[in-house]
């Protein structure tokens, strides 16, 4: 399926380039979430005429994200689990308890889709992660896992 982006999307394109995408990519994220549209004659002509206005939008997103990352920069989270005695923790860290520990000690609200584990958390230590703020921006976060007393 070939689409047409309307953001930069890492790993995939910028704006304005038509690339070729799986079908279910392109019909369940990209065209759903509005981020791509169908190369059809009057999407072209639509998509020529806003150009510039989403481009600025781009860039507004960009300096926005700028400012969250410096935010996050050097922002260290602390989670309490229950651990065993090896140190592994019962169950993981999900992405959902890192987003709320990020809400409550930097007030920052990261989407769970934004947060990129190299792996799964299932024991306890200091660990980094990425947030993707935007196509162009990244921020690495460190979690530290504590037993909970």
């Amino acid at each position: 399926m070939k689409v047409i982006l309307l953001e930069n999307i890492k790993k995939l394109g910028t704006i304005g380039q038509k690339v070729n995408v799986k079908d279910g990519f392109g019909r369940n994220f990209l065209l759903k979430n509005g981020k791509a549209i169908l190369p059809t004659k009057e999407n072209i002509a639509h998509f020529e005429n806003k150009k510039a206005e989403i481009i600025k939008k781009n860039e507004i997103e960009k300096k926005n994200a700028i400012q969250y990352a410096e935010k996050l920069k050097g922002c260290k989270i602390k989670i309490y689990k229950e651990v065993m005695e090896n140190g592994n923790l019962y169950g993981s860290i999900t992405i959902k308890e890192i987003c709320n520990e990020l809400i409550d000690s930097s007030n920052i609200e990261i989407k769970a889709e934004q947060i990129e584990l190299p792996s799964s958390i299932k024991s306890k230590g200091e660990f980094k992660f990425k947030v993707n703020l935007h196509a162009d921006v990244q921020s690495e976060v460190s979690i530290e896992v504590l037993a909970k007393e």
